[in-house]
């Protein structure tokens, strides 16, 4: 898959990785705002609980959080998928 650099949409300051999936991208310090918020679910809330550093690098995984905080749950599929991306940044 092509990936290239491209500025952010909103603040069209800092760069952002994007691809012919997701074309347009929104830089880390642009949803920053959305990522903060309390989650009440202990179990949710261990999920959640990983470096800043993988949401800065990784829009799949902010998208998830944001999802979470806006609608407060999850599907299994989402769960899943949110846990093997974090192993595969773990293991990198």
């Amino acid at each position: 898959m092509v990936q290239f650099q491209k500025k952010c949409i909103k603040c069209r300051k800092n760069f952002v990785i994007v691809s012919g999936r997701r074309p347009f991208g929104i830089c880390f310090e642009c949803q920053k705002k959305q990522l903060e918020g309390e989650i009440k679910d202990p179990e949710m809330k261990k999920m959640f609980d990983i470096p800043e550093d993988f949401y800065k690098n990784n829009a799949f995984l902010r998208d998830i959080k944001i999802n979470y905080l806006r609608w407060g749950k999850l599907t299994d599929k989402q769960v899943e998928a949110f846990k093997k991306s974090v192993e595969k940044m773990k293991s990198n």
